[in-house]
């Protein structure tokens, strides 16, 4: 055992030496960089007593329905909405949909990018009530430059914006444990932004924090860049003042294409998020169940900011590290991250409110962006309102081929988005195009063989209908 013991000291002290010459990176992101590397190290991950976990009452996980309405009074309202900042995660770039830049400037619709509806919503709010609610955006040091510059077509608008970048740590080489940087990887893929559970110390090493707590500012709403249900909601700030909890994370119902989110659970007397990677294996398929784990975390967060500048001073945010290996250039490299979400057990009165689906519809893909771009929605106010006249509750299940993965290729691919405001499932693969003006319902599967190019005619209507070449047309 002691042999262990020096070698892990051994590793920590040759990596702290190495970390102190990185000039790139300030003596803050060096100091959160070690402490993160030796929580892993002396292996603190504690593991879940499977039995000890339990369904949390509605006390814990609250209802939407059963939250009381908030004040008529305009002037009360304002009085509400003074109190509150929202803070967008903007450190991810768009490179699973093909693009370069931040995720945040792809176009969603109508020509505006998600960053665009983000302003327009915060604009709407602080002009009907007269209230100032300031935007933050965390940036990475992949997102800063581009958010930057797109920042400051905003300069004239009624609305605060402030960005700051989450930490930059660099990545470690797994074979002998020194940071990537040192070994003459100088550029950005030496380095990385460590999860957004770095958002509570980098808001309060930027500066942000205190600014905000002198602008008499109490809670932050803290949400995915790309999810577009994530918009301020009245009820719930009105709730979390009144019953001062430090800390809300929305939940919403599983449906069998979340079985891999993170749920809330009561544990030995505190609310915690359960992640897929802490279950045991023996435990998995009970986990992704939807009868028993019933709800998934949104990453919708509001946060009281006084216990954010308490705990982050203590040194109290000890969240669950998630171990990310890569590989750069053929080297085998290793990432320490966090989750916002996991730092719900240090808050006091933490709790979920279980909310409607609505509220989560975040664009990973261009599966997303088509649902988001079609007559299933229409935009109000910066605002993505869903088609009243859809029966079902459920949007349609999407699945496109490798040929849509990249957003320019899916917008070369449709003239126009199809009708799909009766559609259950669409499943298409291979080189197919499509005209303007189509209506899909029901069941359909569009298949273009190996090798042939299928064009589906401007007008066409498909209902329950399997596609599998121009003779089925």
């Amino acid at each position: 055992m002691a042999a262990t013991a020096v070698s892990v000291d051994e590793k920590l002290d040759k990596l702290r030496a190495e970390v102190a010459k990185l000039s790139q990176i300030s003596e803050n992101e060096k100091a959160g960089f070690i402490s993160l590397v030796s929580r892993y190290l002396s292996g603190e991950a504690e593991q879940i007593e499977w039995s000890k976990i339990q369904t949390p009452t509605d006390e814990v996980v609250v209802p939407y329905d059963t939250l009381t309405s908030p004040p008529e009074d305009l002037e009360e309202t304002k009085k509400l909405l003074d109190k509150l900042v929202v803070l967008k995660l903007n450190g991810g770039l768009g490179t699973t949909m093909g693009c370069t830049g931040p995720k945040s400037v792809i176009e969603v619709r109508n020509g505006f990018t998600f960053l665009d509806l983000i302003v327009i919503q915060i604009e709407s709010l602080n002009k009907k009530y007269g209230c100032n609610v300031p935007l933050l955006l965390m940036n990475s040091f992949n997102t800063h430059d581009d958010t930057q510059k797109i920042v400051e077509k905003y300069s004239n608008s009624n609305i605060e914006i402030h960005t700051f970048n989450q930490s930059q740590y660099p990545r470690i080489v797994t074979e002998d444990f020194l940071p990537l940087p040192s070994k003459g990887k100088s550029g950005k893929d030496g380095w990385y932004p460590p999860g957004h559970g770095d958002v509570f110390p980098s808001l309060n090493n930027s500066g942000k924090l205190d600014i905000l707590l002198a602008q008499g500012k109490e809670y932050v709403f803290v949400a995915n860049s790309d999810n577009l249900g994530a918009i301020v909601d009245i009820k719930i700030l009105n709730h979390l003042i009144n019953n001062q909890n430090e800390y809300c994370m929305e939940v919403t119902p599983k449906t069998l294409a979340d079985v891999k989110g993170g749920t809330l659970i009561s544990y030995e007397g505190r609310v915690q998020l359960l992640e897929i990677a802490q279950v045991p294996d023996e435990h998995v398929n009970e986990f992704k169940s939807i009868e028993k784990f019933k709800i998934f975390n949104t990453n919708n967060l509001w946060v009281n900011l006084k216990a954010v500048k308490r705990l982050v001073e203590a040194e109290a945010l000890k969240m669950e590290i998630i171990p990310n290996p890569k590989e750069v250039d053929g080297v085998k490299v290793l990432q320490l991250e966090t989750a916002a979400g996991a730092a719900i057990r240090f808050f006091d009165k933490a709790i979920g409110i279980n909310v409607p689906r609505s509220r989560f519809l975040p664009v990973k893909a261009t599966s997303d962006l088509l649902l988001v771009q079609s007559d299933l929605y229409t935009l109000v106010d910066g605002f993505v309102i869903r088609n009243p006249s859809r029966a079902n509750p459920a949007n349609p299940s999407i699945e496109l081929g490798p040929e849509f993965k990249k957003v320019a290729n899916f917008l070369a691919r449709f003239k126009s988005i199809p009708s799909i405001v009766e559609l259950d499932s669409l499943k298409v693969s291979g080189d197919v195009w499509f005209g303007s003006g189509i209506t899909l319902k029901g069941k359909v599967t569009i298949t273009a063989k190996s090798g042939v190019k299928l064009e589906v005619p401007d007008g066409a209507v498909f209902e329950n209908k399997d596609v599998n070449g121009p003779e089925d047309l």
